[in-house]
């Protein structure tokens, strides 16, 4: 029998490269959507409402993505679609999952390594204590809403994501214009730690949880490599063949960006995979360089 996946955030970033990955491994997907289903392979949800538990009924596996983009200035509404659609949406599919007559055996659910908050050069791994901030406490209340799912004896694996690389959406995308016209340049100091991972070892490492029994709680979802911001900017710089002699002073941050400037480009969090590699999951692309060379050439 085809294992079966259920997705949510399947048409984002990361769900579109997942969607392929799950597919040539032999998984059957079916999405959540917001909208009109179309037949068969769609289920219609709302994260704000209750969903049915005969719904989400009859699935291997959940794989769960969606959540309001957290780039954008912080406003007190956009911080509210942040938080809530992130844990009332996980609250209300884990209470379904934990009462569905045929329950899965595993879910994944998205985090963020905001969960750490600003840490400058202390390594973390997934047993580190939560940080300070917004990101901190919405990614505390985040994980904390699967509790129906992992009290039900569902595997619950919350996978902390770091920068996302890829050409096609995420920071990269938006850093390409102005690293091409050689206008980028650090971020601050620069000496803030920036963990990242490639779009495509980010999809491999959500099929080496679902497959991989041992790992759940949190998973650092980062390349094994992490490098600062300055080491970030010389390298993006170098593939593409420009300077990057403009910084950014983190004052022209915060004005630019506000509060997100704080937490997203001027903190540092030097995260270490360690489930990941202590249960052999083998990184496509772990250095950055060699990562950069491959999505940009493609």
């Amino acid at each position: 029998m085809v294992p079966r996946v259920l997705v949510s955030g399947s048409t984002g970033l990361i769900g579109s490269a997942l969607r392929p990955t799950l597919q040539s491994a032999g998984y059957e997907i079916v999405s959540l959507v917001r909208g009109n289903p179309r037949a068969g392979n769609e289920i219609a949800w709302d994260p704000s409402q209750s969903l049915a538990p005969d719904s989400v009924s009859g699935f291997n596996a959940v794989v769960h993505l969606a959540g309001e983009s957290i780039v954008g200035r912080w406003t007190d509404e956009k911080k509210r679609r942040i938080r809530e659609s992130r844990v009332s949406g996980t609250q209300h599919l884990s209470q379904a999952l934990a009462q569905a007559p045929q329950k899965p055996q595993v879910m994944v659910c998205s985090s963020a390594i905001g969960y750490y908050g600003d840490r400058g050069d202390e390594i973390l791994r997934e047993d580190s204590s939560s940080g300070a901030g917004f990101l901190a406490d919405v990614c505390r209340q985040w994980e904390a809403a699967t509790a129906p799912a992992a009290g039900a004896g569902i595997r619950v694996a919350h996978l902390r994501t770091g920068v996302v690389l890829s050409k096609d959406g995420g920071a990269l995308a938006k850093m390409l214009t102005p690293f091409r016209l050689g206008l980028a340049g650090n971020m601050g100091s620069g000496q803030q730690w920036w963990s990242w991972v490639a779009l495509q070892d980010l999809a491999g490492a959500i099929l080496h949880i679902l497959r991989t029994d041992s790992l759940q709680g949190p998973v650092n979802g980062v390349a094994p490599n992490p490098v600062t911001n300055a080491e970030f900017t010389r390298t993006l710089a170098s593939v593409l063949s420009r300077p990057a002699i403009f910084p950014m002073p983190a004052f022209a941050a915060r004005l630019a960006f506000g509060e997100m400037a704080n937490e997203l480009l001027l903190a540092s969090q030097r995260v270490d995979p360690a489930k990941l590699k202590s249960t052999g999951y083998g990184f496509q692309q772990p250095d950055l360089r060699h990562a950069l060379e491959k999505i940009l050439k493609n």
